[in-house]
C-alpha cells in the first residue's frame, strides 16, 4: 500500500504495543522486587501508608538515595515511552499517537503483570501510588486505567486519520484545553498528597475533579475529530 498507507502505521502500532507489554513486564518485575524488599508478606505486604516523611527518615541515607534513584527511574520510564514514539513516527502527530498507545498499553499491562505476580491489585478500586514527581500521586487503580484506555483510543484515532492522509488539525486553543484537562486530572491524583506524606491513608478520591479534567480533554479531542469528519 506504500509508506503513506495505513498498513505500515498499523504494523508499527502493533509492534509498539507488544514492546509496551514487554516493558510493562520489566516495570512490574522491578516493583515486585521492591515490594519484596521493603514490604515483605511476613510484615503485612504493601499497603498504605506507603510513603511518609517518617519512613524516609527511618530508612536512613542509603534508602533515601534509593528513593532518589526510584524517582529518576520513573522519569526514565516516561523518556523511553516518548522515545519509542519518536523513533516510529514520521511526524509530530504520529509521535504523540504512538506515545499515547505505548503509555496506555504499558500502564494497563503493568497492572496485569502485577496481578499475575502478586495477585495485586485486589480490585479496580484498590489504591495505588502512581508517581512520585513532584509529589506523590495516589488514586484507585480504575482512574489510571480509564486514562490509559482514553490514550489508546485517542492514539489509534490520530493514526487512523494519518493513514487516510487526512491528519487531525489542532489549533493552539485545542492544545491549551487538552493540557488544561490533563492538569486537572493530575490535580485529582495529587489532591491528597499532604495527607499521604504525613503517613495517612488516602481519603476519598476526587472523582468529580478527575472526570472534569477527562471531560475537558476528551471533549476537546472529540470536537477536533468531528470537525475533520464534517
Amino acid at each position: 500500500m506504500g509508506e503513506k498507507g495505513s498498513t505500515p502505521i498499523i504494523r508499527k502500532a502493533l509492534i509498539i504495543s507488544i514492546w509496551a507489554m514487554a516493558f510493562a513486564f520489566v516495570e512490574a518485575s522491578v516493583v515486585e522486587y521492591l515490594r519484596a524488599i521493603y514490604y515483605p508478606l511476613s510484615s503485612g505486604g504493601f499497603q498504605f501508608p506507603a510513603l511518609t516523611l517518617e519512613f524516609i527518615q527511618i530508612m536512613g541515607i542509603e534508602h533515601t538515595q534509593r528513593l532518589k534513584i526510584e524517582v529518576v527511574r520513573e522519569l526514565c520510564t516516561l523518556l523511553m515511552l516518548v522515545a519509542v514514539g519518536m523513533i516510529a513516527a514520521r511526524n509530530r502527530r504520529e509521535a504523540w499517537a504512538y506515545f499515547m498507545i505505548a503509555f496506555g498499553v504499558w500502564d494497563i499491562f503493568y497492572y496485569v503483570w502485577l496481578k499475575i505476580f502478586l495477585d495485586w491489585p485486589a480490585g479496580m478500586m484498590t489504591w495505588d501510588l502512581l508517581f512520585l514527581v513532584p509529589v506523590p500521586w495516589v488514586a484507585p487503580v480504575l482512574a489510571p486505567v480509564i486514562i490509559s484506555i482514553a490514550l489508546i483510543v485517542s492514539g489509534l484515532t490520530v493514526l487512523f486519520f494519518e493513514g487516510k492522509n487526512e491528519p487531525l488539525a489542532l489549533r493552539w486553543r485545542d492544545w491549551i484545553l487538552l493540557v488544561t484537562g490533563g492538569i486537572i486530572v493530575i490535580i485529582s491524583f495529587c489532591w491528597d498528597y499532604p495527607n499521604i506524606m504525613a503517613g495517612g491513608f488516602p481519603h476519598h478520591f476526587q472523582w468529580i475533579v478527575f472526570f472534569l479534567g477527562l471531560a475537558v480533554s476528551s471533549g476537546t479531542f472529540s470536537m477536533v475529530v468531528i470537525k475533520r469528519l464534517l
